[in-house]
């Protein structure tokens, strides 16, 4: 899948990717195109705990970013135990063993750079982008949390973490508009125990539930260096950056051996139609169906299939529901494939006069000719066009390199994987975007209304 994460203007000229540093040479002028144009140096290899390094020389900036990655998200917790990779990366802020809080902002923002962390259903994330000669400060903030964490949380720490993430859900779930759909959809899609039916950011039961002692094994488990890639991105000495890694990580242990969750495919015999009152002026329609995850090439198809149906004035439902028939204020669809699953969501918000039924219909008048006829020669331009530039651009950055090298490691075995994503994404023709229409946008769905309270009539119906 062609993700964009940090959005820029790219160059292309970046050098050949796989073999180690040491190795390569010089980069020349090529007229190469696609795939074969887009080149990352990088060197990849791991250390005897299990931490899996990638080092991507660039001297563009003297800027550099340090980037980790932990293979565990909300999927690797359990029923009645959710929450806690997302309250993590609260946690990993407020100071570890030998860095008193308050110390990882002064050697990172305090010298003009920048730090922040995300969590996510498969991976969980830390990276800053600091000036080339504080790598060696970066290094060693990063691998004290990795290893040092637990040394310095305290109930008092904890509580006070648990606290935030709970307003932090008072803000962008319970109290915002609209802000439970995407929970009531999920939970509609799959059954109770899918590890991907509960929120990342976790219940307010489960974040009130969480002892000390269930938090700091979670950590135990899955923060250690055996389920961790660290990438180094931009302006640095490679023999100097190998040494730092080493002393500050080789001496980490070992964690437990991991088992990962097993995740099965979804699919839906029919629709499931849900009605959510919330506190709102205006109703809005979601359609949901569950697809497939990032490792299946029908991604890319659907995702170019999402960026036909909205976007641009020209695609189908923005140019038909938004413009023509103005019947609609917005409308967007995506495919959101996570490491093993995936959905693809079509969210509308009505103009004043046209009633949700009269949008779904209408939306499914459109997939149907989609689905029967397939996207025309001019759509597969402008859909592959958008997301190759996207993809490119990302490449600007350190950290946007870091976080397309970590991805395909992480979550394909391969730093170099980006190169092999984006080739599959140009193979993607009009028949795969046509099939996989057929194949996954049918009757099996999940359709919420989002009305405001007490007007359920104000729902979409079957008829």
């Amino acid at each position: 899948m062609i993700r964009p994460r940090h959005p820029a203007t790219a160059l292309l000229a970046l050098v050949l990717v796989g073999a180690p540093a040491s190795a390569q040479k010089p980069a020349r002028a090529s007229k190469s195109t696609g795939a074969d144009a887009i080149r990352i140096p990088f060197e990849h290899y791991t250390l005897p705990n299990g931490l899996q390094v990638v080092l991507a020389e660039s001297h563009a900036t003297p800027t550099v970013a340090v980037d980790v990655w932990y293979h565990v998200g909300s999927k690797n917790e359990l029923p009645g135990h959710t929450g806690f990779a997302h309250l993590f990366e609260h946690v990993m802020f407020t100071g570890s063993g030998n860095v008193p809080y308050g110390v990882h902002d002064k050697y990172t923002e305090g010298v003009g750079g920048s730090n922040n962390g995300s969590t996510h259903n498969d991976h969980t994330n830390y990276f800053e982008t600091i000036p080339s000669n504080y790598l060696e400060s970066a290094l060693w903030l990063e691998s004290d949390r990795m290893g040092y964490l637990l040394d310095a949380l305290d109930t008092a720490k904890l509580n006070a973490q648990r606290d935030i993430v709970k307003n932090e859900r008072r803000q962008g779930v319970d109290n915002r508009p609209y802000g439970r759909a995407d929970e009531i959809l999920e939970a509609a899609i799959y059954p109770a125990t899918h590890p991907y039916s509960w929120p990342v950011i976790g219940s307010m039961a489960d974040l009130s539930a969480a002892s000390e002692k269930d938090v700091k094994d979670f950590f135990r488990t899955w923060y250690a260096p055996n389920d961790a890639a660290l990438a180094i991105a931009g302006d640095f000495d490679p023999a100097k950056a190998k040494a730092w890694v080493a002393r500050y990580f080789g001496g980490l242990p070992r964690g437990p051996a991991i088992t990962r969750p097993i995740v099965p495919p979804v699919t839906l015999a029919t629709a499931k139609r849900l009605v959510e009152e919330d506190r709102v002026q205006i109703p809005r329609l979601y359609l949901r169906w569950p697809t497939v995850g990032e490792k299946s090439a029908d991604s890319d198809a659907l995702e170019l299939l999402a960026s036909i149906l909205s976007g641009p004035r020209t695609a189908r439902l923005t140019k038909t529901l938004v413009y023509d028939r103005q019947s609609a204020a917005s409308v967007a669809v995506f495919q959101f494939p996570r490491e093993d699953v995936g959905e693809l969501s079509i969210i509308i918000t009505p103009r004043p006069g046209h009633p949700l039924r009269e949008l779904e219909l209408a939306t499914d008048s459109i997939l149907q000719r989609l689905r029967s006829e397939g996207p025309t020669a001019a759509e597969m331009q402008r859909a592959k066009a958008g997301a190759q530039l996207s993809f490119i651009a990302e490449l600007e950055s350190n950290l946007g390199k870091a976080e397309q090298l970590l991805n395909g490691l992480v979550l394909h075995g391969d730093a170099g994987w980006f190169r092999t994503d984006y080739r599959r994404h140009e193979a993607v023709t009009a028949a795969d975007v046509k099939r996989v229409a057929e194949q996954y946008l049918g009757a099996g769905r999940a359709v919420l209304s989002v009305v405001p309270t007490g007007k359920k009539d104000l729902a979409s119906e079957a008829k």
